[in-house]
């Protein structure tokens, strides 16, 4: 009696390890993700890199962390204030507790106001005006009053990345949700669900961010992403509509109706995970869009109220003296550039990846 041996077929390794592996193999594309990556690490670590807050002390025998200040006044413990410490950690620390020590930023530079003559011992203030230009002490100049262009950029960071990724997750979730119950259940619910895509693609979003300025007294951040991800899902939802209408004719759909399956587990578990892949490419240039959009906004003045260190906050400091505060235009514009190309690059990747009608071309 001979044994047959069976040989089990080769394992598939998926649509996205697929994607991934066509992904990578686009330069650009990897080289804006690494960017992208970049930045985010500067946004997390922007009080590790400028700033004027310790990064850890030992204070009165405890062990503090000053530059969570930066993330939210709250964290920072009113000890400090207390003891008469705070702004002024260089220079007065050690003589409330002469047992102190502090562990500072790399730059010693702060992005809401002008370091003073010895707030660091035995250091120059930072110039202003005209004066300011890029030093080995300011590496990207200073402001009219003298606030360090770098801080503000390295902490200005922490608005871009955010401003992009919460405007854009509001959008998904909104275009995500909308776009799959009008695809879904199609009928009358689908009739207005388009309808009401159609009215919000009609809203102009700096007009209603405008707006939103003119009724509130202190405009954040957080009422940007609001707005920009409250207008920008529009597109979103389309795209998600249009992929739920072609799967839920897919045999793996009746399927899931047969076993008894609500309509709630089969949109979310099962569809969205088929449909999400060309969604994944309006988000990353939404992202972008939303980053521009701010900037544009805290350009023309009608951002986030100050202090607000935005990268378009130092464009709009430097429009009326272009020609003698040339570093105020170009380092931010330059960054808005390069973070915005960087998305687009994602995104036209992303699409070459997941898309399967562009691999066919491509081969």
């Amino acid at each position: 009696m001979t044994k047959t041996s069976t040989i089990s077929p080769p394992k598939s390794s998926g649509f996205w390890r697929e994607a991934w592996h066509r992904y990578r193999k686009r330069r650009l594309s990897m080289l804006a993700l690494a960017f992208v990556g970049m930045l985010a690490v500067v946004a997390i670590a922007a009080p590790m890199i400028a700033g004027t807050k310790p990064i850890v002390c030992r204070f009165q025998g405890h062990i503090y962390f000053p530059c969570l200040g930066y993330y939210n006044p709250s964290w920072e413990n009113p000890i400090f204030r207390a003891a008469d410490v705070y702004p002024d950690y260089a220079a007065k620390l050690k003589q409330a507790d002469p047992d102190s020590w502090a562990v500072y930023p790399l730059v010693f530079q702060d992005p809401y106001h002008r370091v003073r003559a010895d707030e660091w011992p035995g250091r120059p203030g930072n110039p202003w005006g005209s004066e300011g230009t890029p030093s080995a002490q300011n590496y990207f100049g200073t402001t009219n009053v003298g606030y360090d262009v770098f801080a503000q950029m390295v902490h200005g960071t922490q608005i871009a990345m955010s401003v992009g990724f919460v405007s854009m997750g509001i959008a998904a979730l909104i275009g995500i949700t909308v776009g799959a119950l009008a695809g879904y259940f199609g009928g009358w619910v689908d009739i207005l669900l388009s309808r009401l895509i159609e009215v919000v693609m009609c809203v102009p979003t700096l007009v209603l961010i405008l707006v939103l300025v003119a009724f509130l007294d202190n405009v954040t951040n957080w009422h940007l992403m609001a707005v920009i991800g409250c207008v920008s899902w529009t597109g979103i939802a389309r795209l998600t509509r249009a992929e739920f209408l072609k799967l839920k004719q897919m045999e793996f759909v009746a399927a899931a109706r047969a076993v008894g399956a609500s309509p709630l587990r089969i949109m979310f578990r099962h569809m969205l995970r088929n449909a999400l892949a060309p969604v994944l490419v309006p988000i990353s240039f939404g992202i972008a869009s939303a980053i521009l959009v701010e900037a544009s906004l805290s350009f023309l003045g009608f951002g986030a109220s100050p202090p607000n260190p935005s990268w378009g906050t130092l464009l709009h400091a430097g429009q009326n003296d272009i020609e003698k505060m040339w570093w105020l235009i170009v380092f931010p514009g330059v960054a808005i550039f390069l973070t915005v190309l960087a998305y687009n690059l994602i995104g036209e990747g992303l699409q070459e990846a997941t898309d399967p009608r562009l691999r066919q071309d491509s081969h």
